[in-house]
């Protein structure tokens, strides 16, 4: 029996904290052998948001175990072109702050290419930078993340096998994929300096990584042919290369997919159901429409042999689909079904919607959170953080032009805020992509963002008072890049929570970017019920937590357990609160390579949902936004 489809070998853990560990020892024995030895350890780095957890983790082991970096030479993988080395986005600043800064490796060991090269000699650097390299005998150990299109440093679909450090071009998918880092994508560079497929290949061990929402492009590199269009696919020639990769990003190759196509499996209910939806959607047939030479052709002989009939098993899928799907949200009233997502009582409920972004909640449940309100619960709304940094500096001057205006409109002084404006004017003026905002002006943007919340929430029908500014402190950075979970973070939600005591509570599952702003949210949201749950408190014994995904993805059809159907007038009324959140518009960055606005995201993901619903022989809906149920 087939084990695995996979070429290259791959280990898989239940999160980027416990693969990063197995990575970071990885690179620990090689630094002790060779010093052990008397020799330099020579290491390629990468980064990115990948190698975070794995650089804190070397940074634990030089503090609390004595890990030496005083012999480990350094080359990383690239830079953008052109960007000054101290700009926050460079990888330069990357590298210090997240690792250089924190060991004992000595500067004149630390080799990053510049993005401040003149342009005319960048060749003889970078054939300078191979030489470097060579000199030394080569990288030991390369750590390597993969892009969105299946990159490897900045080798971008179609580079060489043959390729060296260079300059290159970047994808636009590549641009948008990074343009988090820059807040909007016009001020991503379109050039970067990387080392190239064959330099990579000549190191002897190499380690990639990948979190998260990188399942598909995993798969393609690791089962799929070789070919310089998937670069990391590349990486199958080489004798020496491991895949460490966490369960969400291990969610498409095969043998987690389909594991009874690789050995034995536990013929449970949820296995069942996600071998049935898969091959009739693969087969393009209703559930109910499978036949026994179906299941037998498709690989799920045993499953027969196991349960039965066919049309058994059929039945049993068709039922949990039909069963997930319910128009009320908080429960039917005065009914007893025994399989309906939610509880009938008590009924109205209290339900608290969790938004990390000032908009999440509009996006991504916008219609269950509409008809939540219409069918008479008490709807409360947490908005976890600020989203400030996701307001362009025009919105800034556009609404302090609107303060000036109207306080001279009703002849209120205003002296103060010209000043202001004045001020904010001459800042952004000479802002530099580096600089963070002033204090003053970070305020106005989350100003900005609360407006917008606060007139969606009255837009759906909530009174005041039934939405909340969280503002935890682990965003309030002023720059992109965030602080971890903190106690503050967990207080002020536990004291929400226990002010309202919710028998719903929504929340975004989002695991996809394991250091974004959706997880840590949830991270906080998650210990705060815990605690709650530890410490005693009765209300929450009955309380659900109902898990929805963000703007660029759904959950599989065969894990979602409620699907709220949407009439094509709901999906217009959703659209249309969010477009109530005009500073989002056309300019916030999108984690892939989709550049559609939040809105046209939103309402193909939900009119997918419901397609994939009538493919499989359930009612065709105009769309559907889809929950899974997390127990604590």
């Amino acid at each position: 029996m087939v084990t695995s489809y996979e070429k290259v070998p791959v280990h898989i853990f239940d999160t980027p904290l416990q693969g990063s560990v197995f990575a970071a020892a990885q690179i620990a024995q090689i630094i002790r052998e060779k010093q052990q030895a008397g020799l330099p350890c020579v290491l390629g780095l990468a980064t990115g948001s990948t190698p975070i957890t794995l650089y804190k983790e070397l940074v634990r082991l030089h503090k609390q175990e004595g890990l030496s970096f005083a012999n480990v030479i350094t080359f990383n993988l690239d830079e953008y072109y052109p960007l000054e080395q101290e700009a926050v986005q460079s990888y330069w600043s990357f590298m210090h702050r997240n690792l250089f800064d924190h060991v004992d490796i000595p500067a004149a060991n630390i080799h990053i290419p510049n993005g401040e090269w003149k342009q005319e000699d960048i060749k003889q650097h970078c054939l300078a930078y191979e030489a470097q390299i060579d000199a030394l005998g080569g990288i030991d150990l390369q750590i390597l993340g993969i892009g969105n299109n299946g990159h490897i440093g900045f080798n971008e679909p179609g580079s060489s096998i043959y390729s060296k450090t260079r300059l290159v071009n970047l994808e636009n998918s590549t641009r948008i994929a990074n343009s988090k880092d820059f807040q909007n994508i016009s001020k991503v560079p379109r050039l970067a300096i990387t080392m190239g497929i064959s330099t990579i290949l000549k190191a002897r061990k190499i380690i990639l990584m990948a979190w998260g929402f990188k399942a598909g492009i995993v798969a393609r590199s690791v089962e799929g042919d070789v070919t310089e269009q998937v670069p990391a696919s590349l990486l199958q020639q080489h004798n020496d290369c491991l895949f460490v990769i966490d369960a969400q990003a291990a969610s498409e190759l095969t043998r987690i997919k389909s594991p009874w196509m690789t050995g034995e499996v536990e013929w449970t209910p949820k296995m069942i159901r996600r071998a049935v939806i898969n091959m009739a959607l693969k087969l393009g047939k209703p559930v109910l429409s499978l036949t026994n030479h179906d299941y037998t052709e498709n690989g799920l002989g045993d499953l027969l042999v196991e349960k039965g009939d066919a049309y058994e098993i059929n039945l049993q899928v068709y039922y949990l689909l039909r069963d997930s799907i319910t128009g009320w949200p908080g429960g039917k009233p005065n009914v007893v079904i025994p399989n309906h997502p939610e509880r009938s009582a008590p009924y109205p409920k209290r339900s608290l919607i969790f938004s990390p972004h000032p908009d999440d909640d509009i996006i991504s449940m916008g219609g269950t959170f509409m008809r939540l309100q219409d069918q008479g619960h008490e709807v409360h709304v947490a908005y976890q953080t600020s989203g400030n940094i996701a307001v362009t500096d025009e919105f800034v001057t556009r609404f302090l032009d609107f303060a000036v205006g109207f306080e001279e409109l009703f002849g209120i002084n205003s002296e103060k805020s010209k000043d202001i404006m004045q001020d904010a004017r001459q800042y952004l003026a000479q802002k530099k992509p580096s600089q963070t905002d002033t204090s003053e002006i970070r305020q106005i943007k989350g100003l900005i963002r609360r407006c917008e919340a606060a007139a969606t929430c009255r837009y759906v029908g909530l009174k005041e008072g039934q939405w909340h500014f969280q503002n935890l402190p682990f965003y309030e950075t002023g720059t992109i890049q965030k602080n971890p979970m903190g106690e503050a973070d967990v207080l002020l939600t536990m004291e929400l929570l226990r002010k309202i005591q919710p028998q719903q509570v929504f929340c975004a599952g989002d695991l996809a970017d394991p250091h974004g702003t959706h997880k840590v949210c949830l991270d906080v949201v998650f210990e705060s019920l815990k605690r709650i749950k530890a410490e005693g408190d009765a209300w929450i014994n009955d309380c659900w937590v109902w898990l929805y995904k963000g703007a660029w993805q759904e959950w599989d059809i065969t894990e979602i357990e409620m699907a709220i159907p949407m009439s094509p007038d709901q999906v217009m009324k959703k659209r249309f609160g969010i477009f109530i959140h005009q500073s989002q518009k056309d300019m916030v960055p999108f984690q892939g390579s989709d550049s559609r606005e939040f809105w046209q995201r939103a309402e193909e993901r939900n009119s997918n949902t419901a397609n994939l619903y009538a493919k499989l022989g359930l009612t065709q809906y105009a769309a559907m936004e889809a929950f899974v149920r997390w127990h604590f």
